[in-house]
């Protein structure tokens, strides 16, 4: 069965920081290439950042500059720091696994979602 967990979300002041991290289980975390999206109100849900299985980023524009992903693989977690954060940011965060799992089909890479997370700037 594979789970994501976030957690870390909250209600922080304009230029604050969060950290959100999501824990992976059930794939090959190490396998798999791990993103936060994120969807506020009325608005379709959009990747703000992912990295490859081998730790390369990338970035909305949005991020760039102000977000950092990271993971580690022997904790099966991905984190998402968020620096500078504008009331634009204010959105529900999801984690996204494109996951390597065993089935018994064999190997079989296929993608999951977390419960989300929110994230709201506001004074």
């Amino acid at each position: 069965q594979v789970q994501l967990v976030e957690s870390g979300g909250g209600l922080v002041q304009p230029g604050g920081s969060l950290r959100l991290s999501c824990a992976a289980s059930g794939i090959i975390f190490s396998r798999s290439a791990m993103g936060w999206y994120r969807q506020a109100p009325g608005r379709q849900r959009e990747l703000v950042a992912g990295i490859s299985s081998d730790g390369n980023p990338n970035y909305a524009d949005s991020a760039k500059g102000r977000f950092t992903i990271s993971r580690d693989n022997a904790k099966n977690t991905v984190y998402l720091q968020m620096n500078s954060l504008k009331p634009d940011d204010t959105a529900v965060y999801y984690c996204n696994a494109d996951g390597l799992v065993f089935t018994t089909r064999g190997l079989v890479r296929q993608g999951y979602w977390g419960q989300g997370t929110q994230v709201t700037v506001s004074i």
